[in-house]
């Protein structure tokens, strides 16, 4: 059973906006029926070019409902371009979160936002369409739109764009082509974002030096670890002490102290500040880890 917090309660339990305005400004129409989630949204202008009424249908979960619900209630007010900027993890935080597999939610709220507004912008002559290369058939999820869910969410494995985007989540035949983009775009990302490591004297606050951890795990650490069947998650940060916890092969292997300090604790230096030190909560790591819960 999904954890939905009480924001998602709320809107599921009495959405807001629920319908379709009359000769509407924009329409935006995603997901399909057979692929078991659809959204419709509808929105009109005001005299001064701001979103006067949005209105959705859709057929889908609670968090579908929720997501939806949510988004007419963050477009409202807006312009046009302020409404664009709206992202699936701003009407994700909105409420208080979702389950990781239900974050597909929250993308199709944004691309629905997109239709509509490519269709008020084109003066109702384009409606929204599938672009590139089709990589999962059982849901139509094309190449764009799995790189897209990559970058804006830091995606590591096909279980995330599973959750964000559902490719992958069908017959399975298309997780080796995931995996490549996976790749493809993640490298991308490291060769254009700045290393992360801080000027030097610069006191990092509490919230940078979770960032700056995290990201050094996903691109410096983890991949290496994944290479020989292994893998590590962050469990706390407590001052400058950082706990893990090895997983798969890692969680068995002999070396694993080898690998903390020598791989681990020295990337995170290198990368974060030489203050660090690493210990491995290795209770957690002896409990079974099943990321679909």
């Amino acid at each position: 059973m999904w954890e939905y917090t009480d924001k998602v309660k709320e809107h599921f339990f009495n959405p807001h906006n629920v319908g379709e305005i009359e000769d509407p400004d924009g329409i935006g129409e995603v997901g399909s029926l057979a692929c078991g989630d659809a959204l419709k949204l509808t929105f009109k202008l005001d005299e001064n070019g701001r979103i006067r009424d949005a209105k959705f249908k859709t057929f889908g979960c609670a968090s579908a409902i929720a997501t939806s619900s949510v988004l007419t209630e963050l477009i409202k007010g807006k312009t046009v371009d302020e409404a664009a900027k709206i992202t699936n993890k701003d009407i994700a935080d909105y409420l208080g979160g979702l389950p990781e597999q239900k974050m597909h939610c929250s993308v199709m709220g944004r691309e629905a936002l997109e239709a509509a507004i490519e269709n008020y912008r084109t003066g109702g002559k384009k409606r929204h369409e599938l672009e590139g290369r089709v990589v999962c058939n059982c849901f139509g999820v094309t190449e764009s739109e799995i790189e897209r869910v990559i970058r804006e969410n830091n995606l590591t494995t096909v279980e995330d764009v599973t959750n964000y985007c559902k490719a992958g989540g069908g017959c399975g035949e298309c997780h080796g082509e995931i995996e490549k983009i996976i790749e493809k775009t993640r490298s991308v990302k490291i060769r254009e974002i700045p290393s992360p490591v801080p000027a030097k004297g610069h006191k990092l606050t509490n919230i940078q030096k979770i960032q700056l951890v995290q990201e050094t795990i996903n691109e410096q650490i983890r991949p290496a670890l994944r290479a020989d069947g292994g893998d590590i998650e962050l469990i706390d940060i407590e001052g400058d002490k950082v706990i893990v916890a090895f997983r798969g092969m890692c969680a068995q292997c002999r070396l694993a102290e080898f690998t903390m300090k020598d791989v681990v604790e020295a990337k995170l230096r290198e990368f974060v500040t030489d203050e660090l030190f690493v210990e491995e909560d290795k209770e957690s790591a002896q409990e079974p880890h099943n990321h679909r819960g």
